[in-house]
């Protein structure tokens, strides 16, 4: 596997943008995760995204982070938010969640992020127990979902 930066809107990064809207949609209804983004956020140095090719060169998995402070959101100065972890349904269980979100922090904490946050849902339990296992925290509700019972949110220092 080869995990590299792309701009967000690579159409790599689109192709898989798409197929987890389609999950996000097909789990909880609804047209999938509606919160606003753009390619800048995900621009270095105040945000990364990245992609894992397989051996044939196929786009299998995405994650990124964006810079983002106090707002009426609920985020804090220093925040890096996780968006758009995915991996296509063949190539999961192989530890490619756990690599991408391990390079994501420690480029975010290269950026001096104080903590990293995500939000994800209760019908991601698979999502969750990742977060968990990963040393996140269940934390204050932030962003577009941030007063959804079905939303989980979750935090971690980054130093």
């Amino acid at each position: 596997m080869r995990i590299t930066p792309v701009p967000y809107d690579h159409p790599d990064a689109a192709k898989l943008t798409d197929l987890v809207q389609l999950e996000y949609a097909e789990r909880y209804g609804g047209e999938g995760d509606v919160t606003p983004l753009a390619p800048g956020m995900f621009s270095p140095p105040s945000g990364l995204f990245l992609i894992a090719y397989d051996e044939r060169d196929r786009p299998v998995a995405t994650g990124g982070w964006r810079a983002m402070d106090e707002n009426g959101e609920n985020y804090r100065d220093g925040d890096a938010e996780l968006k758009r972890m995915f991996v296509i349904r063949e190539a999961r269980r192989q530890g490619l969640s756990r690599r991408i979100l391990a390079l994501l922090e420690e480029d975010a904490r290269q950026a001096g992020r104080l903590r990293m946050v995500l939000e994800t849902g209760t019908k991601q339990p698979e999502a969750m127990a990742l977060y968990e296992s990963s040393g996140y925290s269940p934390t204050e509700k932030f962003g577009v979902y941030r007063h959804e019972p079905n939303s989980r949110c979750y935090a971690k220092p980054l130093r």
